[in-house]
């Protein structure tokens, strides 16, 4: 289940410092698995309950990197939205996502360079109150100059 604010793309022309966009989400056995398979991460913390059972984790949990990608999703889709381009992102793991947990991945403009078309995005992902994922990320943002 995805529960996505409006989509769209903001030129660099209209955005601005405070903005924010955010997608919900429900982290699924069946994700986790696309994920193993897509990125051929199959640690067995991800896939195997018993072995999980034994970590520091208690349990199951989902890789980091689909957590990212739904930040990736909401830099994509909707803040700047399509034309993007990803130049960097910095990531630390607060807390772990585990299956049947909904995440709310939220992007917020920090800072605009409108001479450079750069934008720097705090990022945040969390689930209920506890942040899971933080960051910043910096993007190219597209441009009505450049349609």
């Amino acid at each position: 289940m995805l529960d996505n604010m409006p989509r769209g793309t903001i030129c660099i022309e209209d955005i601005e410092i405070g903005m924010s966009r955010s997608l919900d989400k429900l982290i699924t056995d069946r994700d986790i698995e696309l994920f193993a398979e897509v990125s051929t991460d199959r640690n067995p913390v991800h896939l195997d309950d018993a072995y999980a059972r034994d970590t520091i984790f208690e349990g199951r949990i989902a890789h980091g990197m689909l957590t990212a990608g739904l930040i990736s999703a909401v830099i994509g889709e909707q803040l700047p939205g399509h034309g993007t381009v990803y130049l960097g992102q910095s990531l630390r793991f607060m807390a772990p996502v585990r299956p049947g947990d909904m995440v709310t991945a939220v992007v917020k403009v920090l800072s605009i360079d409108h001479a450079k078309r750069r934008v720097t995005l705090e990022t945040l992902a969390s689930v209920g109150k506890t942040v899971v994922l933080k960051g910043e990320a910096l993007v190219l943002a597209p441009s009505r100059k450049f349609d």
